[in-house]
């Protein structure tokens, strides 16, 4: 029985892997592959499973959340709030060891919370920021590794897409899943941040001082440019926290309040609406073909033993929990070289998730380190999308850019580390959520 599920295990990694090879859309490939390894190694109806398995899938009411996030973010992208932060962060930032270096970290810290999208915070914070560095002299590496490391915190800070899918998938609170990302993002950034200063001690060379001077008026005048977005974070956040909204409820209230500020701005116009509309629609038809094509494969993988016998050897081994965990993250940073979050997250989960939860590990806590490991994915060639999406603001190779990022893949697997030794840095406010 051993030698049989291994062939079917090489089989089908191997169909999967040829399929992404050959440039197949992941969603696709991953159907693809479900239905050969049920046809080959099952006598159950390929297609009949195919279809129950897509409507279990998409039948959720959570996932209603999903494209009103993801519209949020579209309206915000097209918004002008990320003008808005720069000037508001400039007179507090600007004299600080690394200066507007830290601009990077916290745009896109406030940015990540209200966007859900690592590569929307990527994108929309880096079209000003990485022009204006520029423009000052600063060292080019340590802005664009700083972009490509704080663009991943689109996916750590609530709301984030990528959580929503985790936390339908692992039957497990959206609410308390967005509460557990708040503290490890603000650590993530915060971990930035003083290697962002430590580099500004040791060479001030590389952030040269602004000749523009601020008055303290100056700086808590600039404060109300950031009021949109700290209302719209109360909004979505704290109407969640307090027990007033639902997920849903709450992307219906930060679709509306992000419409209300692109107004206001002057920046929503019908053809700029319909625009927004037509990159949600594409943004969460990706999203969901990736979740329905994977949905399948994991059940054609469960019919066929496949996750179980993964279960079975690695128990086998008899690892500590810590030494499970070290386990996973060397399979997630291969895996994120290969593959996107998404997939990452919805192929591996039925497979993961039983073994954590047997070791001790919390499900939401879980949800959180996969969620980190999946941000060290975004930043790895070849497939890494805020390195695609920086390239596409600069013009810069890839690889020289995950090279200026390599500094941060190395920051994010210290938080990583800490997470895991002191994982009530997640839990807390989950906790406090429960107990009210």
């Amino acid at each position: 029985m051993g030698s049989e599920l291994l062939l079917m295990s090489v089989i089908v990694f191997g169909c999967l892997f040829i399929t992404l090879a050959a440039g197949i859309w992941v969603g696709f490939s991953l159907f693809i592959v479900g239905f050969i390894g049920m046809t080959l190694f099952s006598s159950l109806p390929a297609g009949n499973n195919m279809a129950s398995s897509v409507w279990a899938t998409i039948e959720k009411w959570e996932y209603v959340a999903l494209p009103l996030f993801i519209l949020m973010g579209e309206i915000l992208y097209r918004s002008g709030i990320s003008e808005k932060l720069f000037r508001a962060l400039v007179p507090w930032l600007y004299r600080l060891p690394g200066g507007l270096l830290l601009m990077n970290i916290v745009s896109c810290t406030l940015f990540a919370a209200v966007s859900g999208s690592s590569a929307a915070t990527t994108a929309t914070v880096g079209r000003i920021t990485l022009a204006e560095f520029d423009k000052l002299g600063y060292d080019k590496q340590l802005s664009m590794g700083s972009l490509a490391g704080a663009g991943t915190l689109g996916f750590l800070i609530p709301p984030s897409l990528i959580m929503i899918v985790y936390a339908i998938l692992a039957e497990v609170s959206i609410g308390k899943m967005f509460m557990a990302g708040i503290l490890p993002g603000l650590l993530l950034s915060g971990v930035y941040s003083l290697y962002i200063i430590y580099r500004g001690i040791r060479n001030p060379e590389i952030a040269p001082k602004a000749q523009e001077h601020y008055s303290w008026a100056d700086r808590f005048i600039g404060l109300k440019d950031l009021a949109p977005t700290l209302i719209l974070i109360l909004m979505v956040l704290g109407s969640i926290y307090g027990g007033y909204a639902t997920p849903t409820e709450a992307a219906a209230l930060g679709v509306f309040g992000a419409l209300g500020f692109a107004i206001l701005n002057r920046q929503m116009t019908p053809p700029i609406f319909f625009e927004c509309l037509k990159g949600a629609v594409k943004t969460n038809a990706m999203i969901m073909l990736i979740v329905v094509g994977a949905g399948f494969l994991s059940r054609a993988m469960g019919f066929l033993g496949i996750p179980a016998a993964i279960t079975q050897a690695i128990t086998e081994m008899n690892l500590s929990p810590y030494m499970l965990m070290l386990l996973l993250g060397g399979v997630y940073i291969v895996l994120g070289c290969l593959l996107d979050g998404f997939s990452i997250v919805v192929m591996t989960l039925p497979i993961a998730l039983p073994m954590v939860t047997q070791a001790g590990f919390d499900p939401i806590w879980f949800g959180i380190y996969l969620i980190l490991m999946v941000e060290v994915s975004q930043i790895t060639p070849p497939v890494g999308f805020n390195l695609f999406v920086i390239q596409g603001l600069t013009g810069e190779p890839i690889m020289n850019i995950a090279k200026y990022a390599l500094p941060f893949f190395f920051l994010m697997l210290l938080t990583t580390a800490i997470l895991t030794l002191f994982p009530d840095i997640a839990l807390v406010l989950p906790d406090l959520m429960s107990a009210k």
